[in-house]
């Protein structure tokens, strides 16, 4: 059995299409863990790519802000700028787009074998605000995921490649597909790196094995699809990739 999860493609379709080139034939599922159009300059595109794709999406915080009108959230304080990339996110996306969102689910169970399972969620089984770090203490993580036991808990949200042992299973996320950077850099504005993450998780003989995939990207397909997107505040979103200066 061969699991397939992406996560946190934040409307950069560019990023999308790499990781999509280079999909096992094989996969059993793919999963997208959310978060999927806010942010990037390609929302429209992306929606398109993963109706395309047919699998599963989860609901990430993002896409329920959009859903949501773009009410203010207390859990994650919103910017003025963040305010107006999101009207022009909702002005981007059909109503059938749309529906489509509205029809991402909270938590995905799997089966993938016949005694084991796989749990899909955004930050955690019951939130998807919640993080969940490397440096996460194991009692905070073990009480953040719940007392199930599925073989694997798979999610997303932080944009960082990890695995650890969860009781009898692993905890995944597959880093993210659009947006990945250093959260621990300097300086005031982040630099994005210039590939796409995403996991393949293997269940043979009883044993999970974890590959964690990074897939390089051009700038100039980034910078293309930016400068006609009509995004608002183009010009800051592209200084944040590695080489714009």
């Amino acid at each position: 059995m061969k699991l397939g999860l992406i996560a946190d493609i934040h409307g950069n379709a560019v990023a999308l299409d790499a990781i999509i080139s280079e999909l096992p034939s094989d996969l059993d599922h793919l999963v997208c863990l959310g978060d999927t159009v806010q942010g990037g300059t390609q929302p429209a595109e992306v929606m398109r790519r993963l109706r395309d794709l047919g699998c599963p999406v989860i609901m990430g915080n993002t896409d329920a802000w959009l859903l949501s009108g773009l009410a203010e959230d207390p859990a994650e304080p919103v910017n003025p700028e963040q305010r107006r990339v999101g009207e022009w996110t909702l002005s981007q996306l059909g109503s059938s787009d749309i529906e489509y969102m509205r029809g991402f689910v909270p938590t995905l169970e799997l089966s993938i074998a016949a005694d084991r399972t796989a749990l899909c969620f955004h930050g955690t089984p019951r939130s998807f605000d919640e993080l969940i770090f490397p440096e996460t203490p194991q009692e905070e993580v073990l009480e953040l995921l719940g007392t199930s036991e599925p073989v694997v808990l798979a999610g997303g949200h932080t944009h960082v490649q990890q695995i650890r042992c969860v009781g009898h299973g692993l905890f995944v996320n597959p880093g993210s597909v659009g947006v990945v950077y250093d959260r621990h850099q300097q300086g005031e504005e982040p630099v994005f790196d210039l590939w796409a993450e995403y996991a393949v998780v293997e269940l043979a003989g009883g044993h999970v094995s974890v590959d964690f995939r990074r897939l390089p990207y051009a700038l100039g397909d980034v910078v293309e699809a930016a400068e006609g997107s009509g995004r608002p505040h183009v010009d800051r979103f592209l200084r944040g990739y590695s080489g714009r200066g």
